[in-house]
């Protein structure tokens, strides 16, 4: 309740001139927030001991618009400050304008350039590779019993941390370029990303979820890329899995939306970043009754992180994953103050605590899943960030 108010609340006409990112409540939702929502058991363990909702409101913002090539310094005097002497508080609120100024374009050059070697990172997993083939023939079994017709199952890896998580972030935007990218420093913990796939979005009061199911690597050359994209265009079971939750898409957008208002408005297109992905959009017209809370909680957790159908899904989760997936699966973005957001699920995405870096990845599992094959799709998505620290 408290939450739902708080974004509520925020809620102020921002300057036309200025992006919507101006004022704006930013983080992440973990996945075991499902919890205060729907009657998941919580067998699993918190081996990682973080905040289950984590939103910071910056006063200082630098926000560099790449297409508009423009940079802006924004503070944000909010409702709830105590303020005594305004014109003294807008005196040196123009002083720390000049001195983000002064951060910006005063910048020393700070990479190393000492001759950096490749070191073998040594990475473990929170799972034996014997252990996740036995519970991926559990989920198979639940499948064949028609409990569910998907699930993903999920392993964590862990290694020591090699370099500045800047340095890892600014490494990654490179390697594994994506629509989301994300570096979020809450001083004890950082959070890097770079996720290909839209949670909610909620924009000029259109919802829009756009399911990604469906993954090929890129080739290093268009006749690669083009051979990968027909090879993942015939394959069956990708393209089950993906109408799964397409359906799924659909229906999360119709629990906010307007009635007759849910389009699909592109369906299996397949879309190039890092990787080739089997790409659909649903849009819905907002139902202004929902809030904004809960109109992001309406496709939480996405589909392609949980299973079909969602509920029994994560009950099984729960029972074949020890530990509990925390930012794994859950949501990182945004509400402005305009009544807009943003969030992505947190996919491709590493935490960094305590020295450590923390990247967990999943594979859907369905009736004809091989568990080698599921085992080694859960690896080879962690890599790009397990070598982002190389």
């Amino acid at each position: 309740i408290f939450l739902r108010k708080l974004i509520e609340n925020f809620n102020f006409p921002l300057p036309k001139n200025l992006p919507p990112l101006c004022s704006l409540l930013v983080g992440y939702f973990s996945y075991d927030i499902i919890r205060y929502i729907e009657k998941i058991p919580d067998n699993c363990h918190d081996d990682l001991k973080m905040p289950d909702i984590k939103l910071m409101r910056p006063k200082k913002l630098i926000i560099h618009d790449n297409l508009l090539k423009k940079i802006y310094f924004i503070i944000n005097c909010y409702a709830d400050q105590k303020i005594n002497n305004y014109s003294k508080y807008y005196s040196n609120q123009i002083k720390n304008i000049q001195n983000l100024k002064s951060l910006t374009f005063n910048v020393e050059d700070r990479r190393n350039t000492q001759t950096q070697t490749n070191k073998k990172i040594k990475v473990r997993s929170n799972i034996s590779k014997k252990k996740f083939k036995e519970i991926v023939l559990k989920a198979k079994a639940y499948i064949k019993k028609g409990d569910i017709f998907q699930v993903v199952l999920s392993q964590r890896f862990e290694a020591k941390l090699t370099k500045s998580p800047l340095e890892i972030y600014k490494k990654l935007r490179i390697t594994n370029p994506s629509p989301f990218m994300y570096f979020i420093n809450f001083n004890d913990f950082q959070i890097i990303g770079s996720s290909p796939e839209i949670l909610v979005r909620l924009r000029k009061n259109k919802i829009t979820i756009r399911p990604i199911a469906g993954t090929r690597p890129r080739g290093l050359s268009a006749k690669k890329d083009a051979f990968y994209k027909q090879e993942l265009l015939n394959d069956k079971k990708e393209l089950s899995e993906h109408l799964m939750l397409l359906d799924l898409g659909r229906n999360d957008v119709g629990k906010v939306s307007k009635i007759n208002s849910v389009k699909v408005t592109e369906k299996f297109k397949v879309e190039k970043y890092s990787h080739v992905h089997i790409v659909s959009n649903v849009e819905g017209k907002f139902n202004k009754k929902h809030s904004l809370l809960d109109t992001m909680l309406a496709g939480f957790p996405a589909g392609t992180v949980s299973g079909a159908p969602k509920i029994r899904a994560m009950e099984i989760i729960d029972e074949l994953e020890k530990s509990k997936r925390k930012m794994y699966a859950g949501a990182i973005g945004y509400f402005s103050a305009n009544q807009n957001f943003d969030t992505c699920i947190a996919l491709r995405t590493a935490l960094i605590k305590n020295n450590k870096f923390y990247i967990q990845s999943g594979a859907g599992i369905v009736a004809d899943s091989i568990p080698e094959k599921e085992y080694l799709e859960t690896v080879n998505k962690a890599k790009a960030l397990i070598n982002s620290l190389n």
